[in-house]
């Protein structure tokens, strides 16, 4: 029998026996403690040599690869993909737990005391009617929780990840705002902000002034997500399927005009309008 105090050996047996765990908690100790040896002498010297930086992007990568399975409906590869976020977080907390920075049992009581706050309504005595309470309660939460960590900023953005991609960036920021009641009434007045933004840059295109262009840019952008936002539709998922639309004509436009004996590449740009349209009628078929 083991040992409480031997709980983070690995040992032969565990392994050879993993077929038969179903207990999450003790396959979640498990991957702890193979992470561990990985991470020793004895262990993978790739693994050993890794430290935060080096494996930052990898993190990203993969929730990234997660989101791609939902997206396909693909849910048996979702569940690849989560097990590969978890065992970035694992990465992270053995190489923290070395450097004497923090342990995976403070990374587990940390969300579970962030959870237990923000939800009053489930595990205290608070009362909401709707979600949008709920959220409008989460961010007053959030605001006190700002005050207490002297060392953040005070912001309510301050929190949300630069790196996130810029659409879904300035959702979240317009989102937040909107829970503090600063946002437009309707899609309509915001439909009417994004043709103010379009005179706008008309003005500074006949100015040339690059610098200013650039700014009515991001603010056509941003008053496009606000739109977006106020439809309850994702912008980015909308610039994507774009994407993967455009994608799809250009290949059919390039095999077209090889079947053709065309060279694309030497087309006037009319009669690659003229493929362009015959793309979209062959989507129809």
């Amino acid at each position: 029998m083991r040992k409480k105090s031997d709980t983070d050996i690995l040992e032969s047996s565990d392994l050879d026996n993993l077929d038969n765990i179903d207990d999450p908690g003790e396959l979640f100790s498990l991957l702890f403690r193979v992470m561990k040896k990985l991470r020793s002498l004895d262990g993978c010297i790739w693994d050993r040599e890794q430290t935060h930086e080096s494996i930052k992007k990898n993190l990203l990568e993969e929730a990234y690869e997660a989101v791609e399975s939902i997206e396909n409906n693909n849910y048996s590869g979702l569940k690849e993909e989560l097990g590969d976020i978890l065992l970035q977080v694992v990465f992270h907390s053995q190489i923290a737990l070395e450097n004497s920075e923090f342990d995976i049992g403070q990374v587990l009581k940390y969300i579970l005391k962030k959870l237990i706050r923000r939800h009053p309504h489930v595990f205290g005595g608070k009362v909401v009617s709707s979600s949008s309470e709920v959220l409008s309660n989460w961010e007053d939460i959030k605001k006190e929780e700002r005050k207490i960590n002297l060392k953040k900023n005070n912001s309510m953005f301050v929190d949300i990840p630069r790196i996130m991609p810029s659409l879904h960036y300035a959702f979240e920021i317009q989102n937040r705002a909107s829970r503090l009641g600063f946002d437009w009434e309707n899609a309509a007045d915001v439909f009417g902000k994004i043709k103010e933004e379009l005179v706008e840059i008309n003005v500074e295109l006949n100015k040339a002034e690059s610098q200013n262009i650039s700014d009515e840019i991001g603010d056509i952008l941003f008053s496009v997500v606000n739109l977006s936002r106020h439809l309850k539709i994702d912008c980015e998922q909308c610039l994507k399927d774009t994407c993967k639309k455009f994608i799809k004509r250009f290949d059919y436009m390039e095999r077209y005009a090889e079947e053709n004996g065309l060279d694309f590449k030497k087309l006037p740009l009319a009669e690659k309008d003229k493929l362009w349209e015959i793309a979209k009628e062959a989507e129809k078929l």
